[in-house]
């Protein structure tokens, strides 16, 4: 019977070659991250600003409210960031999965309950409400958070990249007047699970650059030279006048038609809307925390909100949107 034909040894230098291409491989999957969810989007995710359509905004009817009121919050300068989320997993630690921004209430976290906002510090002018929504980060490095809840552990890797200004404006509504919020409404404009979910009618993603904030996609904008990355975020303003809350925290309240129409039996609110710009380095990759099955995917940017706006300021943002001034906080 012939012998069992032995299979050479390797030289060792094809050995040592092969563990270093594996040390290699792997401080390369470090920095890019391996986790599902934490590479940096395909190129598909990305459009140049140029190339987006402009949007048409509808128009305010002799009968609508054409007014703004702006409320000074800051950019979060003190760095609030947790990977908890208020509204939707209340008492949950880091039950985002990723991490949030947050301007307003100085306390929010999962232990949040309206008596601690009630009581809490604000970065807002007279504003105690909650407004907070998704870091953005330079995905061709390591954050922070490398290995921590909502960053690394969850595939979230890169070094986030501070707001460069945030912006809060209430306005009305093009078709009708517009009552008060109630006080501890809560609300999320947006889909974290966009991917998921196969880009349905929940998602709100709104992008552009600073010089053409008459164009908005869902994909991250390539920006021109010395145009700062822009975020927008529009919440619901049609509230079914009874509650603050729902077990989907979306039917409670809605949007209303592209005309500004609310659905039967909801009254239009004041309609939030949250703009960030960032300086994002010119050729440097950038996207959004997600949960990891999303990766990281433009369109399932969203954002939350709490409102804990004293009555009497509620109300003067109110009487100043439906008369059709423009007005703001002040300290």
């Amino acid at each position: 019977m012939a012998e069992p034909t032995q299979r050479p040894a390797r030289p060792m230098t094809l050995v040592i070659g092969a563990v270093v291409a594996l040390v290699v491989v792997a401080a390369a999957a470090v920095l890019a991250g391996t986790s599902e969810g934490a590479q940096t989007p395909g190129d598909d995710q990305y459009v140049e600003i140029a190339d987006v359509a402009q949007t048409i905004t509808p128009k305010v009817t002799e009968n609508g409210s054409s007014g703004q009121y702006t409320i000074r919050c800051g950019s979060n300068a003190e760095r609030h960031l947790n990977a908890d989320n208020p509204v939707m997993s209340p008492g949950t630690p880091a039950g985002a999965h990723h991490t949030h921004e947050y301007v307003g209430n100085s306390s929010a976290d999962y232990t949040s309950t309206d008596d601690s906002l009630e009581k809490a510090k604000s970065t807002c002018d007279k504003d105690l409400s909650s407004y907070f929504w998704p870091v953005l980060r330079l995905t061709d490095g390591v954050g922070h958070d490398a290995h921590a809840p909502g960053g690394g552990e969850h595939g979230n890797t890169g070094e986030v990249v501070p707001p460069k200004s945030v912006t809060i404006t209430y306005v009305g509504n093009p078709a009708s007047k517009v009552l008060p919020m109630p006080r501890f409404l809560r609300m999320i404009t947006g889909d974290p699970m966009a991917l998921t979910h196969q880009y349905g009618d929940r998602v709100r993603a709104k992008w552009s650059c600073s010089g053409h904030q008459d164009r908005y996609t869902t994909k991250y904008p390539l920006c021109e030279n010395g145009e700062s990355v822009v975020r927008s975020y529009e919440f619901a303003s049609c509230w079914d006048g009874g509650n603050i809350d729902s077990a989907s925290h979306r039917t409670h309240i809605v949007h209303p038609s592209a005309a500004g129409i609310c659905p039967a039996r909801t009254f239009p609110v004041p309609q939030l809307r949250l703009t960030v710009t960032y300086d994002v380095p010119k050729g440097r990759p950038f996207a959004i925390d997600s949960f990891p099955e999303q990766h990281r995917d433009p369109a399932s940017d969203h954002a939350m909100y709490i409102n804990v706006m004293p009555a009497a300021m509620m109300n003067e943002l109110v009487r100043c949107i439906n008369e059709g001034r423009s007005c703001s906080s002040a300290r």
